[in-house]
């Protein structure tokens, strides 16, 4: 094939034309040391960081357009063994257990002893068809546990009893059958898209403010204690993490499991996957539902030195379809497709669309799904796309952006990378603890959500956004502050407020109104609050966290004054109207 956007930089410089071009489109880059994380990432990233014109860039491409690049691996598909069982086996043979009840929303989960010969992993294909008694009809995908196991995991919405037969490639499973009665619980179940929001099943809000572990589940065992024992004293309720092991600064050790049975030569099995890795991962993934918080599951990312983002279309999707069949009936789980997907050589845009598709199709439960850009951010209309996952694209913040966002793809917005509070040299790790909150409600006012991370070095190189542990910085507690707050709207959440300009509000108009002041600092304010509805305004320090409330009542429409309200908001309730007295009275 022939170069393009997507091609390697190491193939680039492979070809002294390539080489040639690059030094001349970007000098610097001509004595500069390159490590291998570089090498591996897609040139059209390079340049991007660049920061070329883009007609330099046009020339670029042009010049090497006519360089032969390796392209990605290919392998034809496996396809189920319909033979994998004789006609010796009796059908429906194998023994199915399962509760007789489980509660609405809650997984259930139906293990079959079966066979193991062979190839268990790509030899057989299992399913369930669930009804329910309100005519509802649901499949779910099974999965190969090792050791002849083999489970159906199914998160029910609705109570009732349902009946289920189960399908297979493999005659001892094919067409056992049973019911389950699903009962009322109080659990909310999983969320899902509501407008520009999110929702639990039972309706109620769910207002993401997530955090960054990305490898914390290849930590060892103290570590990931210490991880979760810090998530449940703070207010995060969303965390990103990453399926593969992760290679990048501050996280170069092998991890202790890994997703694929090694070959001989040092390469990966991709139809064998080792049970224990992914066991590992679910209770993880059940240990953040236990403490209220979403999964964040990212299927793929460019920081690997094992050769998982340069897998075969065929290992993608088998590989998708495993995670996806062994991790939806839990209630707790987002999926992104990504991790800045166009820093990944191997796929384009076509490749997304077709993972993309086979997690929505794999899925019956619909879990929040996205994908995450670098430098190219995605055209979110696709259908798969559920909400729109972003990081800034350059050392700027991205706040200036979101009204734009919001009309073009008209879905959630979730600014997944808006800079990290740390102190690393990369500007999007170095920011102040106030420069996030600042960010976080600057975002929040808009109608959007934003996502944590913290950089900061100590002596074992071992940093909360990779590695987790425990936090240091001075923006959690203050963003579960606007987290609470947040939830005091009668709404549970915040919505743009219309009709007001440089200062930005949110919230329940003429209900519950948060105004942001940011960088201005007028001298007072005047609010639209509804003619003749009394209020009780309050000032509101976000970084001090305090909430003092300004003298008297106040009855619409109103201007309050708020000396010194710069980097401060104000809070305006409203108060139960005061009947006139009768003339009894």
């Amino acid at each position: 094939m022939h170069a393009d956007i997507q091609t390697k930089l190491k193939d680039i410089l492979a070809d002294d034309r390539g080489k040639r071009a690059l030094h001349a489109a970007v000098p610097q880059l001509r004595d500069a040391p390159i490590d291998d994380i570089a090498l591996d990432l897609t040139i059209g990233a390079i340049l991007h960081y660049a920061n070329l014109a883009e007609s330099d860039v046009a020339d670029f491409f042009a010049s090497i357009a006519e360089i032969d690049v390796p392209g990605p691996p290919d392998e034809p598909d496996i396809e189920p063994d319909p033979a994998y069982e004789g006609a010796e086996v009796p059908l429906s043979s194998a023994r199915l257990r399962a509760p007789a009840e489980t509660p609405q929303h809650g997984t259930f989960e139906i293990v079959i002893d079966g066979p193991s010969h062979g190839n268990p992993f790509v030899d057989v294909d299992l399913w369930a068809d669930f009804h329910s008694d309100s005519g509802l009809d649901v499949r779910v995908g099974g999965f190969y546990d090792g050791s002849g196991r083999y489970v159906i995991r199914f998160l029910p919405s609705e109570t009732g009893t349902w009946e289920y037969r189960i399908g297979s490639t493999a005659r001892s499973m094919d067409d056992l059958a049973g019911t389950v009665e699903v009962v009322p619980s109080a659990r909310k179940g999983p969320v899902h898209v509501d407008g520009a929001h999110f929702r639990y099943a039972d309706g109620s809000p769910f207002t993401p403010f997530g955090t960054t572990v990305y490898a914390w589940t290849h930590q060892d065992a103290e570590r990931e204690t210490a991880t979760l024992e810090t998530l449940r004293a703070t207010s995060f309720n969303k965390v990103r993490m990453c399926v593969f092991p992760k290679h990048y600064d501050f996280n170069h050790e092998d991890p202790p499991r890994m997703p694929f049975e090694e070959l001989p030569d040092g390469g990966w099995d991709t139809t064998r996957f080792q049970v224990e890795f992914f066991q590992h991962l679910e209770e993880r993934i059940k240990d953040l539902g236990d403490l209220g918080i979403q999964a964040d599951v990212i299927l793929f990312h460019p920081y690997d030195r094992w050769g998982f983002q340069e897998m075969s279309a065929a290992a993608d999707d088998r590989y998708v379809r495993y995670v996806v069949r062994r991790l939806s009936g839990l209630p707790n789980v987002w999926w992104s497709l990504a991790n800045e997907y166009d820093f990944m050589w191997a796929k384009r845009v076509a490749d997304w669309e077709r993972i993309g598709r086979l997690v929505a199709r794999e899925d019956p439960v619909h879990h929040p799904l996205s994908i995450h850009n670098g430098p190219q951010i995605y055209d979110f209309d696709s259908s798969w796309i559920t909400h729109c996952s972003l990081q800034k694209t350059d050392a700027t913040s991205p706040i200036g952006r979101i009204d734009g966002w919001r009309a073009r793809w008209a879905k959630p917005i979730v600014i997944d990378e808006s800079g990290y509070e740390g102190d690393i040299v990369a500007e999007w790790g170095s920011l102040s603890a106030e420069e996030v909150v600042r960010r976080f409600w600057q975002g929040t006012v808009r109608g959007v959500y934003l996502t944590h991370g913290e950089t900061y070095l100590n002596a074992e190189s071992k940093l909360w956004w990779a590695a987790g542990g425990e936090l240091v910085g001075g923006s959690p507690s203050r963003l579960a502050f606007l987290a609470e707050l947040v939830g005091q709207s009668p709404s549970g959440r915040w919505e743009p407020l219309p009709g007001y300009s440089h200062i930005k509000g949110a919230g329940v108009p003429g209900e519950y109104e948060v105004h942001y002041f940011d960088d201005f600092q007028p001298r007072d304010f005047a609010v639209a609050w509804p003619e003749g509805s009394r209020a009780q305004v309050d000032l509101i320090d976000p970084w001090e966290m305090t909430i003092t409330p300004v003298e008297g009542v106040f009855e619409g429409p109103f201007t309050v004054e708020v000396p010194g309200s710069a980097g401060r908001a104000l809070r305006i309730r409203r108060l139960p109207s005061v009947s006139a007295p009768s003339a009894e009275q």
